[in-house]
């Protein structure tokens, strides 16, 4: 189709496949990387935003305001950046990708104007909204401006992904007698059958991510014995959450982006899991070294026959191999090997921590157990990583191609754009980026040191009621208090 596609389009009749190529690649990869560490923070945080405000607003207690300010205020500034860092890939769609804006932009051209227009309109005005005049207009006008940027915010994301799953999956479009691509059906297109798993799976990513930063600075106060009813607040929330999205990123949005794969880009899932030769019961690798060389995985640890059935529900189902696709058309299979393996083991270790938390959250000994408020605070840099790499599979996998099975990433990039060009832009987006990065730092630093605004002594009890009302369940309350006299007299035991 490619072939098809450049016999009747002039520029890309002309398009050459030189190195430089390579480095549009880099650029726009390390632009998209260092943006979505914001993105992916925020959308989920809103979240749990929104959380706080609804504690606010239907129990009245300022307790649950000073807590959502806090989180406000460690929001904005994300946000900023990452609207700032954006804006280089928007552009980049004309300077190094212009080839590829030309001959799609019939298509997907509209759609990242709506995102611009709408989404991220009304998730910005709702935001001033929120943090200069949620107060003077009462507690329900400030839910719904803190509802309103929740609702923007994954408008967004969902106008963003719809051009992506377009790029994945590409639907409802003809073309032109110049070569270029034009849009058949809007509707078809804003529902692409791909959009729906990867949607729920990418925002499902980012309420890990913004769960485990809750629950992290939350067990860093009550490590510190500082802000202890925040704290617990905090790690309460983003234990439940954090364990509901990592157990949701397994089943069902996981599982269905496997059977995606396996249906629609059979080459990325064996570049993914590491499968040389097409396999009738196919082996699940957990771990192992892709050889090039051998065409095996060395030194492999499998469960047999599991891979036929994630991808195909039948133990028995063949599972096509790298050596069934011409190898130009592999992606780079050690790299979306490797990056697919950190996420999934990633991601199980995500749901293993904090199944654990929420056991021990559950028998009211999670604020006692400071190994667990360590763990909690330590793993918190990790689910960035883990949606990183996740995005790394996605469009790793998918190369050689830009527009999967229509048009070559090669085909796409900028002519006119030279290697001198490129390597000037990505040194000056690598300079804005340490300079933001140390300016966010800093100000998540100051925030925390900050801490929350303090509540009222006499409102301790009562708050510490409330947080534990939080979690679901009426034996964990039962089971409290049971222990409290068991603890009273270990403690009168000692003494004596």
């Amino acid at each position: 189709m490619s072939a098809a596609l450049m016999s009747v389009h002039p520029v890309l009749a002309l398009q050459d496949t030189s190195s430089t190529v390579l480095l549009h690649r880099w650029q726009f990869g390390f632009n998209l990387i260092y943006h979505y560490l914001y993105p992916q923070l925020t959308m989920g945080l809103i979240l749990l935003i929104v959380v706080l405000e609804t504690l606010y607003l239907r129990r009245g207690h300022e307790f649950y305001k000073k807590a959502a300010d806090f989180w406000v205020r460690l929001f904005a500034p994300a946000f900023v950046i990452g609207a700032v860092t954006g804006i280089p890939l928007e552009f980049g769609f004309g300077t190094n990708w212009a080839v590829f804006s030309t001959v799609s932009g019939g298509v997907i051209g509209q759609t990242i104007a709506l995102e611009g227009v709408f989404a991220f309109f009304v998730e910005s005005a709702f935001l001033g909204l929120y943090l200069y005049g949620g107060d003077a207009f009462g507690k329900k006008v400030r839910w719904f401006s803190a509802f309103m940027v929740f609702l923007g915010s994954w408008a967004s994301g969902y106008f963003i992904l719809t051009v992506n799953a377009w790029m994945q999956n590409p639907i409802s479009y003809r073309t032109l007698p110049d070569g270029n691509l034009a849009l058949v059906h809007f509707w078809k297109l804003f529902l692409n059958p791909w959009m729906f798993h990867q949607y729920i799976h990418v925002m499902g990513g980012a309420v890990v991510t913004a769960s485990f930063a809750m629950a992290g600075i939350g067990a860093f106060y009550l490590l510190s014995r500082r802000d202890v009813q925040f704290g617990k607040l905090f790690v309460t929330l983003g234990v439940i959450a954090g364990l509901a999205s990592s157990l949701w990123m397994i089943y069902p949005s996981g599982d269905m982006e496997s059977a995606a794969l396996a249906e629609k880009q059979p080459i990325k899932l064996a570049a993914a899991e590491g499968l040389f030769h097409t396999e009738k019961g196919a082996s699940l690798t957990i771990i192992g070294q892709p050889n090039l060389q051998t065409m095996r995985i060395d030194n492999p640890i499998e469960l047999p026959k599991i891979l036929s059935f994630l991808s195909y529900r039948s133990f028995e189902a063949t599972v096509k191999g790298l050596e069934a696709f011409p190898r130009s058309l592999w992606p780079n299979v050690p790299l979306v090997y490797y990056s697919y393996h950190i996420m999934v083991g990633l991601g199980t270790i995500f749901a293993a921590v904090m199944l654990l938390a929420a056991l021990l959250l559950w028998r009211g000994r999670l604020f006692r157990s400071r190994r667990m408020l360590w763990l909690l605070l330590l793993i918190m840099p990790f689910p960035f990583i883990t949606n990183t790499v996740g995005w790394v599979v996605a469009e790793s996998g998918r190369q050689p191609w830009i527009i999967y099975g229509v048009m070559k990433t090669a085909q796409g990039a900028s002519r006119l754009v030279n290697a001198g060009n490129v390597y000037f832009t990505i040194a000056g987006l690598a300079g804005l980026f340490l300079l933001l990065s140390v300016l966010y730092v800093i100000v998540v630093l100051k925030e925390v040191h900050q801490g929350p605004e303090a509540p009222q002594s006499e409102d301790v009890e009562r708050l510490e009621k409330e947080i534990r009302e939080i979690i679901p369940g009426r034996r964990a309350l039962q089971e409290r208090r049971r222990e409290e006299p068991i603890e009273s007299g270990r403690e009168e035991k000692v003494r004596g």
